[in-house]
């Protein structure tokens, strides 16, 4: 899922946080230059949130 910047994924992550999802994969920049988050959705399913 696409949000349109860093602060947005950041925000969103943190949203996300507070309302009991798992993060799988903290905010970082990826090898590939990609800046995302990983959350589990409630069936255990991988959410990238991206730029």
């Amino acid at each position: 899922m696409s949000v349109g910047s860093k602060e947005q994924v950041d925000f969103l992550t943190e949203k996300l946080r507070e309302n009991g999802f798992t993060i799988a994969g903290e905010p970082r920049t990826t090898g590939y230059g990609y800046y995302e988050c990983v959350i589990l959705d409630p069936e255990g399913n991988q959410i990238e949130i991206t730029i």
